[in-house]
């Protein structure tokens, strides 16, 4: 059965709602948890839908596999269509541990004290963007931040409009470097998600974007773009991004040592472990490490700046 994606709609018309017929569930042994309704909730998972859905959902149900394993719980991973959707499903409880970008991951704890990060990928402490082109927008790489300001005049599109690498960062970057979203030519644009704005970029809908480094390393892996067509400009100094962020009552509602079993999971991986190595290939990682609310200090100041965070 297809698994059908979650939108912000959806969670704004049910809130408080199971939405049963969306889960896609890991069923482990039975709860063994001492919080209230432990032995009858799943514990929920989701994922900001940053790539191709067929990817994620190829990912998630994995993953949702092994923490059902690590905890003995029945794990449901639930897929979403837009970033909004994972911070309110992560604000009303209807999930209790999400992969967070940056930025979903500061707005999610804003309106949840005391949720944590608790690990993210080896890549994720000191992550990129890069800023792509048509080359028929006759830009070239360059190799310093003031060179952002050629963009002036020509169409671009970010990703999501709360992604970590496909918008806030890029935007600081530019306003960094004296370069005005009013100087483009015409609005962004705002693809939606890292392989969107590679694809618009490549049919050239618009000449420039901003992307993921990850994703497009992945993207260029796969041969899924034409290098003919499209150019790497630059690639911005590192930032933190991705995480695992947990909702603080985890333990309480689903038994002692529940938010522990998670963790240790995650940061046990092994590379040198099929098992394991094929989750971490699917994260584009070789490890996880642990993650601290302190690390996403900067995209805090950088969201607030920006507006984006209220």
């Amino acid at each position: 059965m297809p698994v059908r994606p979650l939108t912000r709609r959806t969670f704004l018309l049910g809130a408080g709602a199971t939405g049963a017929t969306a889960l896609l569930s890991a069923c482990g042994g039975s709860a063994n948890g001492s919080g209230s309704g432990s032995r009858s909730r799943q514990l929920g998972i989701s994922a900001i839908p940053d790539q191709d859905p067929e990817l994620l959902n190829r990912l998630y149900p994995s993953v949702a596999e092994r923490f059902a394993d690590a905890t003995g719980l029945k794990v449901a991973y639930r897929p979403v269509t837009d970033y909004t959707a994972v911070v309110r499903a992560f604000e009303i409880g209807d999930i209790h541990l999400a992969w967070m970008g940056g930025l979903t991951g500061v707005q999610a704890r804003e309106r949840v004290r005391g949720a944590d990060a608790i690990a993210q990928r080896d890549i994720d402490a000191d992550f990129h963007s890069l800023f792509i082109a048509h080359k028929d927008s006759g830009l070239r790489p360059f190799a310093k931040a003031d060179g952002l300001r050629g963009l002036a005049g020509h169409t671009f599109s970010f990703g999501s409009e709360t992604s970590t690498s496909g918008r806030l960062m890029p935007q600081y970057f530019m306003r960094q470097a004296g370069l005005e979203q009013s100087e483009l030519r015409g609005k962004p644009g705002f693809s939606g998600s890292h392989d969107a704005t590679i694809e618009v970029v490549a049919q050239g809908s618009f000449e420039v974007g901003a992307v993921n480094e990850q994703v497009w390393k992945a993207t260029v892996e796969a041969k899924e773009v034409d290098l003919s067509k499209v150019v790497v400009l630059w690639r911005t100094p590192g930032y933190a991004d991705y995480h695992w962020l947990v909702r603080p009552d985890l333990d309480d509602t689903f038994g002692a040592g529940t938010r522990k079993k998670v963790r240790d999971l995650l940061l046990g991986l092994d590379e040198r472990k099929p098992e394991d190595a094929e989750l971490l290939k699917l994260f584009g990682a070789k490890s996880f490490v642990p993650a601290r609310n302190s690390a996403y200090d900067r995209i805090e100041d950088v969201a607030r700046e920006l507006g984006l965070l209220r």
